[in-house]
């Protein structure tokens, strides 16, 4: 287990942040750790996953790639998975499942492909070991990937159990909580270290999920401290190993020497949702929360900070908070008195609750928000660098606001941009037409 290729998949737009991580992990140098597409793989060992499944903020999990061969029909991958030796990862008293993923694979159906990789991992049991593993499609001990291209099949064996968004700490959140492995993503492509002694602030934290990440970079914690992986169940763990990994990574830790993280939400539910998270990820002490309308919070503290900012949205957003007043009222009025209640500056509300004509008026009171955020932003946070994920690319014309930097980032199937906006004192810009966005 000293030779794997280890294969990290990520959300499509953080590859390079996940290989500039996975090489502090490691100590690896480029050679050894190279992003791919919506992924990065990384030439290491068994340690070096145990490290990843511990340490990475970024990588959804951590695969180890068995091989990667050609393919016309089933038959070939059938034969294919055959041929590997299974034996060394589990045994027969394991459950196993199998995920199977293609990207333009010219076979008919994924289902049938996904049985013949089943069947022959089965058989290979039964032939070397006289019986066979049991398939467990809900909790399995053991999970099995396939990804089929247009003519290679690759094969990998699981080591990370639940994705490793799931850090083990966040039982309270709201109607849309934010990945966390997306919040780790938005802090790496913003630059913000606590190292530099910068603030960083959330004025729509929601359940905290931006606030704990940060709070626990500050803390120096691993984001798997409190969790399992599926690598305790495999045949190669070595439990001393792990067990003097986990101690390291508890003797890393520190308890900041400031206060640099904070987050507010005009919903006191939804702050009493983030503090019990806090204090479940050890970071109750290393982050304020606060409760507070978006549009009326002040900055935390005298120094300049990082603004970082990923309000709800979809067709089931309405305004909320002070934005929201006028929305609500009017909301009444079309709706008999319907009442739409709200997180910080945003809300959802149901949509079998609105009509076309309150579909609008909500519409038209988000871009009253954004627009009465954007210039709350410039006359009481200058010097500040507010980072805002969202997928709507015309959002910086209707803010008023002139982005300086937009990073492509998917927030699972919603494609979406975050913007950088380098806020100064002074008067909003005018609208402008809306500019064509290169590749667009």
């Amino acid at each position: 287990m000293n030779s794997l290729q280890l294969f990290l998949p990520c959300a499509a737009g953080v590859e390079d942040y996940l290989a500039t991580e996975a090489r502090t992990i490691t100590g690896l140098g480029d050679a050894q750790v190279r992003p791919l597409r919506a992924g990065v793989l990384v030439d290491g060992s068994w340690r070096e996953a145990m490290l990843l499944n511990l340490h990475s903020r970024l990588a959804q999990r951590v695969l180890v790639q068995l091989s990667r061969t050609p393919y016309v029909n089933e038959s070939d991958l059938y034969q294919a998975a055959s041929e590997l030796a299974w034996e060394t990862w589990f045994t027969p008293r394991h459950t196993f499942r199998i995920d199977i993923t293609a990207q333009r694979s010219p076979l008919r159906s994924l289902n049938f492909a996904a049985l013949r990789i089943k069947d022959a991992v089965a058989d290979r049991f039964r032939e070397r070991a006289g019986s066979r593993p049991s398939v467990d499609t809900h909790w399995p001990d053991v999970r099995i990937f396939a990804h089929l291209t247009n003519d290679r099949m690759a094969l990998y064996i699981d080591t990370s159990g639940e994705p490793l968004f799931k850090r083990g700490w966040r039982e309270d959140k709201g109607d849309a909580p934010l990945k966390e492995t997306l919040a780790a993503a938005m802090i790496a492509a913003s630059g913000w270290q606590p190292d530099q002694g910068v603030p960083l602030y959330d004025p729509c934290c929601g359940s905290g999920t931006i606030a704990v990440e940060a709070a626990q970079m500050a803390c120096r914690m691993a984001p798997g401290s409190q969790r399992r992986f599926g690598f305790e169940r495999l045949l190669p763990f070595q439990p001393h190993v792990w067990q003097q990994l986990r101690e390291q990574a508890r003797s890393a830790e520190i308890r900041p020497p400031e206060l640099l993280v904070f987050g507010s939400d005009v919903a006191h539910r939804m702050v009493d949702f983030a503090q019990r998270n806090a204090q479940r990820a050890g970071v109750a002490h290393a982050l304020e929360l606060r409760g507070g309308d978006a549009l009326q919070r002040m900055p935390p503290g005298k120094t300049p900070g990082v603004l970082l900012v990923n309000p709800p949205y979809g067709e089931r957003i309405a305004a909320a908070g002070v934005a929201g007043e006028r929305s609500q009222e009017r909301a009444q009025r079309v709706q008999g008195g319907s009442r739409i209640e709200g997180r910080l500056g945003l809300s959802r509300a149901p949509a079998a609750t609105r009509g076309g004509r309150e579909h609008a008026l909500m519409a038209e009171d988000n871009d009253d928000f954004f627009q009465r955020l954007s210039s709350h932003w410039k006359r009481n946070y200058p010097g500040w660098t507010a980072w805002l994920l969202t997928p709507d690319r015309d959002l910086p014309r209707r803010m008023r606001l002139r982005e300086s930097r937009k990073i492509p980032m998917w927030n699972g199937p919603i494609e979406c941009r975050l913007f950088r906006f380098d806020l100064v004192a002074g008067a909003m810009q005018p609208r402008s037409a809306p500019s064509a966005e290169p590749g667009a």
